[in-house]
């Protein structure tokens, strides 16, 4: 036989022995159980339509149940994927953050957001988050937000809910809440302005978590968009921005907001963040920073008006408060530490109706968890309903009460609704003092009714009431 044949031949037959060989390490690995789904799809459509009827922990439960296991696989937005369940999970993935497993999103997130604190990793994240930070800390709330707070709050009151009968709370605290971003973030303060970017936030909502379909008609399709002009407003904003800066020789008193500290501050290697960088991190936090509190605010209003009882002493504790106040002098942050059963009630209907319902990583190496392989690369899904609503840590899940947080509070790990390690949002304190603040605010001044009491829920990416939670006012007498 020819050599060169004879040669090439060996060739073949080894990379043939090599692939079986592959293949057959590949199905000895004890992957979790579960299905892929359909092709490219694989089971995203279900679990886009189980968050649509405001079930999103039915994705999970019922492979949970079908497969008899807390771990499965998937696929999910076009990768496969591990479905992690419980305290343990959640555990393991807080506390490998950086080790094992970094953070992940969908393309459509990826896309959208661009380089920003959610989407980088590593040394680059661990930058950002420093840089950003102290604006979100509580130092921050205590010495710079909270009188604006209180002051912007009772506008807002004011303008879009006094002498009103009616109103839809959903609209109405979206609004509210993204000036107070605009505000806080950027210094933002006119209200057509706001108005307008508001309105093309709502629109990019919708693509966040959607099949990235960037075709016209999709969901995608028209988040891209509108994220376009968003950004290249917010440049203007930027540019803008750092020419006063410029011609002000950095005056300190230009440096009251997170754009003007981004502008002027460098890393701890002396490099500033780009302009790009700073927009998509803008983006980031109008988004994270309105949304999530716009859903706790509007279901805290639709459980107050289910349950009269919790109302009145929630009600108790904001009439002490506010009889120790002169006229026209706002909250103190020693107020809002005083708002502790107030603050049970938040965290209650956050355990009800999870604002964020879970979060993907990524594994940095293969993985073995409980006996299960999970290979480098793949997808790690964790969701927050499976233990906030599981009755092994919350006793009758679906009854309302608030007591669960007294004292040392939830089983560490089951109550999640900011997420844990190193990745916790860095909004949690700017999301408490926002909540408490237009708490304090409506309860002093207003009753109310719901007029549609088993409005359904939509998760689109977050629980939405699909009619607005619409509500009648009833005026204190004074």
């Amino acid at each position: 036989m020819d050599p060169v044949v004879l040669v090439g031949a060996c060739i073949i037959l080894a990379s043939i022995l090599i692939l079986f060989a592959t293949g057959l390490k590949k199905r000895s690995r004890n992957l979790p159980p579960g299905s892929y789904g359909w092709p490219v799809v694989g089971e995203s459509l279900e679990f886009l339509r189980r968050n649509q009827e405001g079930k999103p922990e039915k994705f999970v439960t019922d492979r949970m149940s079908k497969y008899k296991s807390e771990v499965f696989k998937t696929s999910l937005m076009g990768e496969p994927v591990v479905v992690l369940s419980g305290p343990a999970g959640n555990k393991f993935l807080y506390s490998n953050e950086n080790k094992l497993v970094n953070t992940w999103w969908p393309i459509s997130v990826q896309k959208l957001l661009g380089t920003c604190l959610s989407t980088s990793v590593g040394d680059e994240a661990k930058q950002m988050r420093k840089l950003m930070a102290y604006f979100v800390s509580p130092d921050a709330m205590e010495k710079l937000y909270i009188k604006t707070m209180d002051f912007v709050t009772q506008q807002h009151i004011q303008h879009h809910w006094q002498g009103k009968e009616e109103m839809k709370v959903s609209p109405a605290v979206k609004l509210y809440t993204f000036e107070l971003a605009c505000r806080f973030f950027m210094s933002v303060e006119d209200p057509e302005h706001i108005k307008k970017l508001s309105s093309l936030f709502n629109v990019f909502l919708r693509g966040v978590i959607s099949l990235p379909v960037n075709i016209p008609g999709t969901k995608f399709y028209r988040a891209m968009r509108a994220t376009a002009v968003i950004r290249e407003e917010l440049l203007r904003i930027v540019r803008h921005r750092r020419e006063a800066l410029m011609k002000n020789n950095n005056n300190n008193n230009n440096r009251h907001d997170l754009l003007s500290h981004l502008l002027v501050t460098p890393d701890e290697n002396g490099s500033f963040m780009s302009e790009l960088h700073i927009v998509n991190n803008i983006i980031l936090l109008l988004f994270a920073g309105h949304d999530t509190s716009t859903v706790t605010i509007t279901l805290l209003i639709k459980k107050l008006g289910d349950l009269p009882h919790v109302y009145e002493k929630v009600l108790q504790v904001h009439r002490e408060i506010a009889a120790t106040k002169e006229g026209g002098e706002f909250l103190h942050w020693d107020d809002i530490q005083k708002m502790k059963y107030s603050w049970n009630v938040v965290c209650e209907v956050m355990r009800q109706y999870s604002p964020v319902i879970g979060a993907f990583r990524e594994a940095l190496v293969d993985i073995n968890y409980k006996g299960y392989h999970i290979p480098k690369g793949w997808k790690i899904y964790w969701n927050t309903p499976i233990t906030h609503m599981n009755a092994s840590f919350f006793p009758k899940p679906m009854e309302f009460d608030p007591s669960r947080f007294e004292g040392d509070g939830a089983v560490p790990y089951t109550f999640v609704p900011f997420g844990g390690g190193p990745r916790m949002c860095l909004g949690k304190e700017f999301a408490r003092l926002q909540i408490l603040t237009f708490l304090h605010n409506v309860v002093k001044r207003f009753r109310w009714s719901l007029v549609v009491p088993e409005e359904r829920l939509e998760y689109d990416p977050l629980p939405i009431p699909v009619q607005g939670l619409p509500i009648r006012l009833h005026p204190h007498k004074l």
